[in-house]
């Protein structure tokens, strides 16, 4: 099972990014995913997520701006990031709460992308 994150970048604040996170392999199911951001000197946070029926969560300084979507069909999540700021600059990861195909459930992460947004 792999997770693999994309769609990071360079971007002026009041920017946009889109970013995905896709799950391959042998999986049985998909419980949720997740998506953390780390910055510099900085605590990994939870910034949101969706579980199996589509319901979300966010933190409260991303809402309204971030928009976190699936397709089941592509074992695929999408983080639309919009009206960008500064402080959004971190390594952007995704974790895929799955059971791959025989096994239980575990965490999966991906290798992280960078979101840069300049003043």
């Amino acid at each position: 099972v792999q997770v693999v994150e994309s769609g990071g970048g360079l971007v002026q604040a009041g920017g946009s990014l889109r970013l995905s996170c896709a799950a391959s392999g042998s999986i049985s199911s998909i419980n949720a995913i997740k998506w953390y951001r780390q910055a510099p000197g900085k605590q990994r946070e939870l910034v949101a997520a969706i579980g199996t029926g589509g319901s979300t969560n966010y933190t409260d300084s991303v809402k309204g701006r971030f928009t976190i979507s699936r397709d089941n069909a592509k074992n695929t999540v999408y983080l639309q990031m919009n009206s960008l700021k500064v402080e959004d600059t971190a390594v952007y990861y995704c974790n895929a709460i799955l059971a791959p195909l025989g096994q239980a459930v575990g965490d999966y992460w991906g290798q992280g992308t960078q979101v840069t947004v300049s003043s």
